[in-house]
């Protein structure tokens, strides 16, 4: 089982989400590999924002070591699921897409707590540290439900 984490820039929500969803991976023993990108390439190779690092170091986790990566069509052969912060992510990554079973790889993050509603993670880039604590909580929340489906698959 592969499962992707995409935002804009994979700097901010879509490596915190990886860090989550990791660490709750490892206390559960689930066989599952986790990654994240995104679609602009203004910081490839980067480490996330600094406030990303200082809210999961905050709640256990190191994201310190990660590096922003670019979301490409070979993603999909990789990728059993395919995860999107908002809109705009939604919608690039369909351009991605190479057929029916590539679009149906793709899904809101926050549809796991919410279904179907479509649910945006906010992005916190431009905002204050309250604001990646805000995202924290919305992904905490999504990454929960991921393991318990991922739980069920077993």
């Amino acid at each position: 089982m592969k499962i992707l984490i995409l935002c804009h820039g994979n700097i901010c929500r879509s490596p915190m989400a990886e860090g989550i969803l990791i660490n709750k991976l490892k206390k559960t023993r689930i066989d599952c590999v986790v990654d994240s990108a995104g679609f602009e390439p203004y910081h490839l190779n980067e480490t996330p924002d600094r406030r990303a690092i200082k809210t999961m170091k905050d709640h256990g986790m190191d994201i310190s070591d990660y590096r922003a990566r670019l979301f490409s069509t070979r993603d999909y052969d990789e990728f059993y699921k395919i995860y999107v912060m908002d809109n705009n992510n939604y919608r690039n990554a369909l351009d991605f897409a190479r057929n029916k079973e590539d679009d149906a790889k793709v899904d809101y993050i926050m549809n796991m707590v919410y279904k179907d509603k479509d649910v945006v993670v906010p992005d916190p880039y431009y905002g204050g540290d309250d604001g990646f604590e805000n995202v924290y909580k919305m992904l905490d929340l999504a990454c929960d439900k991921i393991i318990e489906s991922l739980s069920k698959m077993k």
